[in-house]
């Protein structure tokens, strides 16, 4: 009887350290995921000042490695003038939802946040734009897709 008592004690202070050990491990993930995030929405906030400005090869040249790998610089640029240029310059954008993900279609398995900004262009308010920033190997994030609807 005594021998099952100290078992059942056991058993109950082991449980809370394991619950604990679960919810320190969700919190170091919910943590990564927002470092991951923040840094990803830094790198594309750069990298859309780089496309405002119009230096569409240089947008090219600091987009991700998948990026460069699926097109071209000059059909980068020439994709580019096609779709902004109807558009007009970029007024006020706004980020309206970010999402991480370890998985996108049609892509290589990796870490990918997605971003959805509300934007202002001249000639079209309240676009969509969705920037889709990517963590390379390096540590380093870079856009590997852009896109405005």
């Amino acid at each position: 009887m005594r021998l099952a008592a100290v078992l059942l004690s056991l058993t109950v202070f082991a449980m809370p350290a394991s619950a604990q050990e679960e919810a320190q491990d969700a919190a170091r993930d919910r943590a990564a995921v927002t470092n991951a995030t923040d840094a990803a929405i830094k790198a594309a906030g750069a990298w859309l000042a780089v496309l405002d400005a119009g230096k569409y090869g240089e947008s090219w040249s600091e987009g991700a490695a998948a990026l460069r790998a699926a097109v071209t610089q000059a059909k980068w640029e020439e994709g580019l003038r096609a779709v902004r240029a109807p558009v007009g310059a970029a007024g006020a954008r706004t980020l309206t939802r970010s999402q991480y993900t370890r998985a996108l279609p049609g892509a290589p398995a990796g870490e990918y946040v997605v971003l959805q900004y509300s934007t202002d262009f001249a000639g079209k308010p309240g676009a969509v734009e969705t920037v889709v920033p990517m963590r390379e190997a390096d540590g380093t994030w870079r856009v590997s897709g852009y896109y405005i609807k």
